[in-house]
């Protein structure tokens, strides 16, 4: 078994700020959504084989606990962008051997960033 991806609501309107966020700032593609899809809004995007699905609900409330847990390559130099952008993180207990921290995005769905730094070391499994 493996996740295909991971839905992520958004309000009516907000594909801008969407793409703002996880396309310039964290760094994934918009990808085309079907056809039969396309009429209803949002946006798919990718970055590799990890693939969210930005989807409008209505009426919207962001996903405060709930959250997709996406691993990064350079984990500090992506929150050094989110800080540039006027986004805070709150890092959290390192799991796995892996670095993490939280950010909610422009709706205030959370999100979470893992990854290795320098002081986190390798990952143990």
């Amino acid at each position: 078994m493996q996740l295909h991806h991971a839905q992520v609501a958004i309000p009516p309107g907000g594909e801008d700020q969407a793409r703002s966020f996880w396309i310039d700032i964290v760094g994934f593609t918009e990808i085309p959504k079907p056809e039969p899809m396309a009429s209803r809004g949002g946006l798919w995007i990718r970055d590799g084989t990890c693939e969210i699905h930005l989807g409008i609900e209505e009426p919207f409330a962001p996903a405060r606990k709930a959250d997709p847990g996406l691993v990064v390559e350079d984990i500090d130099r992506l929150e050094e962008r989110l800080g540039w952008a006027g986004y805070q993180t709150t890092e959290d207990t390192p799991i796995y051997g892996l670095r993490r921290f939280h950010v909610s995005d422009p709706f205030g769905n959370r999100i979470e960033f893992l990854g290795r730094s320098p002081d986190t070391g390798t990952p143990t499994g």
